[in-house]
């Protein structure tokens, strides 16, 4: 995280737990803003940017632009997604989101196939900051906004920006004046959980298809684009029947538990596995057949119980 910015949000009363978790004092407003310091942006530019993603990715960059942007995932060549990831574009360079642990894993996977392609690969954790904000309206969000103060993914009743340190500052003063109140960062990660949004993990890295992360249904895989690393699995998933296993909501009382924390039926046979949790909610990965009846619970967790927010992959 940049100096700057940390600096600007501990003189604004942030408490920083960790380098990821940023607390503040209790809010009752409706409309909130985020610190996003979980997740990073990798920017691909240079003249060839678009076609080597292209090649590297489950979305169509062609469907991305200013004003549109794309969940998508990055596979290795099994068709297991390495990360999943916002895109969004900046004038002619891509900004990949991605959770930040999984950033330099990507980068460096990235850069094997750049090869002679007239494409640069940077990490922009130190020069673009991410802002959330949400409300009951998303009116809320556009009186204080141009193109020039960075790029805005819109969420429905949420909004993401992503801006540079001195925009960001200017931001988060400007929206504060207009009653926007701070509110701890991984409040947005549970918004993400209830919203579906399947980031991954190094302990989740490489371990599902798209599918099984619903990003088919989120509008991030193209089955026309032609091809990309992975794609034969991902388009072989698709056109022979539905993955055996994917994504639902779910609730527990209970600690978070850790990422690829495995789920147990009554009987303590493995049905599925935690992808993401925080504040009591959860996104797990489960064989669809089990989903109806088994009494869901979690391994090494005194096997506290499971309740599904959805019956089928959200």
């Amino acid at each position: 995280m940049n100096s700057n910015w940390k600096n600007f949000l501990l003189a604004n009363n942030a408490h920083f737990s960790s380098d990821t978790h940023i607390s503040f004092p209790n809010t009752d407003s409706d409309k909130r803003l985020y610190p996003i310091a979980h997740l990073a942006v990798l920017t691909v530019s240079g003249t060839e940017a678009g076609q080597f993603l292209q090649g590297q990715i489950t979305c169509n960059v062609h469907d991305v632009s200013a004003t549109q942007s794309s969940l998508g995932a990055m596979c290795n060549p099994k068709g297991r997604a390495i990360t999943t990831f916002l895109l969004a574009k900046s004038g002619d360079d891509f900004l990949l989101v991605l959770p930040n642990e999984l950033l330099e894993i990507v980068k460096k996977r990235l850069s094997m196939y750049v090869l002679r392609s007239k494409v640069t690969l940077t990490d922009s954790s130190d020069s673009l900051c991410l802002l959330g904000l949400t409300a009951t309206s998303n009116e809320a969000f556009l009186a204080t906004h141009s193109e020039d103060d960075g790029v805005r993914i819109n969420m429905g009743n949420r909004c993401l920006i992503i801006a540079d340190v001195n925009n960001a500052i200017t931001l988060w003063s400007e929206y504060s004046a207009q009653g926007f109140q701070a509110t701890d960062s991984m409040q947005w990660q549970t918004l993400d959980i209830l919203s579906g949004i399947p980031w991954l993990t190094t302990a989740t890295s490489e371990e599902f298809i798209p599918q099984m992360l619903n990003l088919d249904k989120l509008g991030g895989i193209s089955l026309t684009k032609g091809c990309y690393t992975g794609q034969e699995i991902v388009a072989r998933t698709h056109y022979l029947g539905k993955a055996k296993r994917g994504l639902f909501i779910a609730e527990c009382q209970t600690a978070n538990p850790e990422p690829n924390a495995s789920i147990i039926d009554a009987d303590g046979q493995v049905l599925g596995n935690v992808l993401l949790a925080q504040d009591d909610k959860l996104l797990i990965v489960l064989q669809l057949a089990d989903t109806d009846t088994a009494q869901l619970q979690l391994k090494d967790y005194n096997q506290a119980p499971l309740t599904l927010l959805t019956v089928e992959p959200s």
